[in-house]
């Protein structure tokens, strides 16, 4: 057995889910939630709430089946092959694009604290570029090396942002907060809305129920990274960004494109911006890492069922999956390289779109795998997972039909892999097909 077999612990699972949930979201979103100022908060409630369903029913999941591959083993178990290939392939296409998203989001990041490295679209498409193989050479260096940069980065990060929120509340005043609802559309709207907004920033409560393979007693401790990682990603982001929308003037907020280090320098001065600056830079590169780590694993799984191509099952000297960390990693630089013309916004955007379109499938699917699987429940595991599932349709739904378009689009594009491999497994049903 390789060395780093089971070579992720409690604290570094808890810094994996914290790290992929807290990237760049966090650091972009006072900007968007303005408009609605305080009533924004009932939005943040709504996405908190949902997101804890979700992560105690994927608890659950994680206590009672054992797997490798998170959603695709729940899937498999519950509803057989097919569907286990489907949500394999969207939760494995979600992760290559997300992490072009990210590596573009360090890249902006990187542009605030040093302009020149992104002064043109090529330029920031380096660096974007160099920032995603940065972190593939550090997961090729295997899982334990890359699990202490996740521990590492992490801590860099969630750190400073809840001391930026907890110091933050000090400065605030009620009056930044009034109107209620500057908006004037109805709270139900408004609510919808920021929740729509908000759920980006807290994709990847799940990321714990991916790597199993190579997690220390993961019955017990991915239950509790699932949980624990998702409050702790979930409060500070919400801190912060309430604390900045308090501290900042509405017109500031709307063309700022760095809100919360906009904050930072008008308080405590240009030390303090570049400061921040400098944690987003971290915070971005922490969860690129942990991205990146779950686009090798997230293949492995199906890869050893006969369900995806034997090749992403090939593990190298150091137990690392090197053949679907690398194919993946080239996937998204194709996307960037592809893209690189665009804006750094517009590239972040694009990116988000097939993400978050192809990563809430699997979160539907879940929730439906944990009736059939976990069925002698109480009562209140039941209301739990109802609210889980009535959440996730909901994210599913509310992310537009031009989401959902790309999001069965890149389905379709799996389809003649499937086919192949199921005629590899089962040769019989390749001779009577006439």
């Amino acid at each position: 057995m390789s060395r780093d077999t089971r070579a992720l612990g409690q604290w570094t699972l808890i810094a994996l889910v914290v790290g992929n949930m807290i990237g760049s979201g966090v650091f972009l979103l006072p900007a968007t939630l303005a408009p609605y100022g305080a009533a924004s908060l009932l939005g943040w409630a709504l996405t908190l709430g949902g997101a804890l369903l979700l992560a105690l029913v994927y608890a659950w999941l994680a206590q009672v089946v054992r797997n490798h591959g998170g959603a695709y083993g729940y899937a498999r178990r519950a509803f057989g092959d097919s569907t286990g290939f489907m949500v394999a392939w969207s939760y494995w296409v979600g992760t290559w694009v997300g992490n072009a998203a990210i590596a573009v989001a360090f890249a902006g990041s990187l542009g605030g604290v040093w302009p020149q490295a992104t002064a043109t679209p090529l330029r920031g498409a380096a660096c974007a570029l160099g920032a995603l193989w940065v972190c593939t050479a550090v997961n090729l260096a295997g899982v334990r090396e890359a699990g202490r940069v996740q521990l590492l980065t992490t801590l860099l990060k969630l750190v400073p942002l809840l001391l930026f929120g907890v110091i933050g509340v000090g400065w605030i005043h009620a009056g930044a907060y009034r109107p209620f609802n500057p908006s004037g559309a109805p709270l139900l709207d408004v609510t919808t809305s920021v929740a729509a907004l908000t759920l980006w920033a807290l994709l990847g409560l799940e990321a714990a129920t991916v790597p199993t393979g190579v997690v220390r007693d993961p019955q017990r401790t991915v239950p509790r990274a699932t949980v624990i990682g998702m409050l702790i990603a979930g409060l500070a982001t919400m801190l912060a960004c309430t604390v900045v929308i308090g501290l900042l003037p509405a017109e500031v907020l709307h063309r700022s494109a760095a809100p919360m280090v906009e904050a930072a320098r008008r308080l405590w001065g240009p030390a303090a911006g570049l400061g921040l600056a400098v944690v987003a830079t971290v915070s971005c590169f922490g969860a690129l890492n942990g991205w990146v780590m779950l686009q090798a694993q997230t293949p492995l799984a199906p890869a050893l069922d006969g369900l995806f191509p034997r090749a992403f099952a090939r593990l190298d000297r150091h137990g690392t999956p090197w053949f679907g960390l690398l194919l993946s990693s080239v996937l998204a630089s194709a996307l960037i390289v592809a893209n690189f013309s665009r804006s750094l916004v517009a590239l972040f955007t694009f990116s988000i779109l097939l993400s978050t379109a192809t990563t809430l499938l699997p979160y539907v699917v879940s929730m439906l795998a944990w009736w059939r699987i976990d069925t002698p429940a109480s009562w209140l595991r039941r209301l739990v997972a109802i609210g889980a599932l009535l959440y996730a349709l909901w994210a599913l739904v509310g992310t537009g039909a031009e989401s959902l378009l790309w999001g069965l689009l890149l389905l379709a594009a799996g389809l003649p892999i499937h086919l192949w491999q199921r005629r590899q497994r089962h040769p019989h049903i390749a001779a009577a097909t006439p």
